[in-house]
């Protein structure tokens, strides 16, 4: 969410924001919201008036009654009953004016940065770096549930009849393949200093609508029926909203936690979801990594958060490549996002696998988590998430990346000590 003095001073650079996010219906919406917010404050300088005429006349009252002059104190009594129905209008008024504005600022789009492309959808994102070399053998490699099968570590005929379409049964080897990746994804962010944490896998309604846009919201989360609770689609919005309505001691950044959770999405205009496989499921498991920092350190953690997952995967041998998110595909909270992609042999193409994010201080803004400084005065933090693993696309990723002619299936060094020390599956 923008600053509303920033909106206010700036109309032209956010209706720039809004084209460049190919987002024209939304234009409105900005002399909307300041003329709504002209009469929040007329209304709120007419009220504050009346409250410093109160006191006033108040003292007045004292000061009669201390004279004798009791019926000047009743025309002043009058006079401050007549200003307190007022009073009350104006401050349901204000009220009323304030909510309109909130509404309407939580659908305009963050400023992205500079350096973001512009470009109406993710077909027009950048490719900025390929990291490892991406290879195809001479061998076919089968679809990754084939693969999967063959190990009996799968059984989405099972699942359907349980849950259908979109879960999946995992066993054998398989599921614990999926955990030693969990594991180790788990110590290697740990490794690099950041704190681990397993968050509340439900959140409210106020942090939901803190940490994602309502398009979002809409498309991705499960609500619980009865209760004021969502399912998260993502660890990172439980871990930002660990730090709502927060004060924190600017010596105290930055916080750089790392958790694990099960994800639910509905996956809402998803193509394919009937298809056989783990690509786009209803549920799935995740390691996260989150900032919360000082606004000046944003971009150096966002260049770390990407480069963390490009490492994990590189260390798993997996070919991986970087593009930059253009302005049409960055989600309305969103300053600037890097998705980062893993090689895959059998489709000779590389593949989604994880986001990094920079929301400057929108979620900040939203949940109010301040911070503050030596000398009192306080600012919104910075926000970043990145996905570290998300083992089912990882799982397609390392099956198609290691398979061997013969079948069998090479664990690279790193994950033997999460796999009991083998070297192989299917020997």
């Amino acid at each position: 969410m923008l600053d509303i003095k920033f909106l206010r001073e700036n109309p032209d650079i956010v209706k720039q924001n809004i084209k460049n996010k190919f987002q024209n219906e939304k234009l409105t919406l900005v002399d909307e919201v300041i003329a709504l917010d002209a009469e929040a404050r007329k209304t709120q300088q007419e009220a504050d008036n009346l409250r410093a005429s109160r006191k006033k006349i108040s003292k007045e009252i004292g000061a009669l009654m201390a004279q004798g002059k009791k019926e000047e104190a009743e025309l002043k009594k009058e006079e401050v009953n007549k200003n307190a129905a007022r009073l009350e209008e104006l401050s349901d008024k204000e009220k009323e004016l304030q909510e309109k504005v909130r509404e309407i600022m939580l659908v305009i789009p963050n400023i992205i940065d500079p350096s973001v492309p512009i470009g109406k959808d993710d077909s027009e994102n950048v490719e900025i770096e390929k990291f490892g070399d991406p290879v195809v053998p001479d061998f076919e490699i089968p679809y990754h549930t084939e693969i999967m099968e063959k190990f009996n570590g799968i059984d989405i005929d099972a699942a359907g009849k349980v849950a259908g379409n979109g879960f999946y049964y995992l066993m054998g080897d398989i599921a614990r393949l999926h955990s030693a990746i969990i594991s180790y994804a788990r110590d290697f962010m740990i490794d690099k200093g950041f704190t681990y944490c397993i968050p509340p896998f439900m959140i409210r309604s106020n942090v939901v609508t803190g940490v994602m846009s309502f398009a979002e919201m809409d498309s991705m989360m499960y609500k619980i029926e009865g209760e004021d609770l969502y399912l998260i689609g993502t660890s990172e919005h439980s871990m930002i909203g660990k730090f709502i309505d927060t004060i924190i001691e600017e010596k105290e950044l930055p916080k750089t936690l790392t958790s694990y959770s099960p994800c639910f999405r509905k996956e809402k205009g998803a193509h394919g979801i009937e298809e056989r496989g783990v690509y786009r499921i209803h549920q799935f498991e995740k390691q996260e990594m989150i900032v919360v920092c000082r606004p000046e350190e944003s971009t150096g953690w966002f260049e770390k958060l990407w480069k963390n997952t490009v490492a994990l995967f590189r260390s798993i041998d997996i070919p991986v490549r970087t593009l930059e998110c253009c302005s049409g595909d960055l989600a309305d909270l969103k300053v600037k996002s890097i998705d980062v992609e893993a090689w895959s042999p059998r489709q000779k193409k590389y593949f989604e696998i994880g986001s990094c994010s920079n929301l400057g201080d929108a979620q900040a803004r939203r949940l109010q988590i301040r911070v503050r400084k030596e000398d009192g005065s306080k600012y919104f933090a910075h926000t970043l998430n990145n996905t570290v693993v998300a083992p089912p696309r990882m799982l397609i990723a390392f099956l198609e990346n290691n398979l061997m002619e013969d079948g069998s299936v090479r664990i690279p060094e790193v994950l033997r000590p999460y796999m009991g020390g083998k070297e192989f599956l299917g020997n």
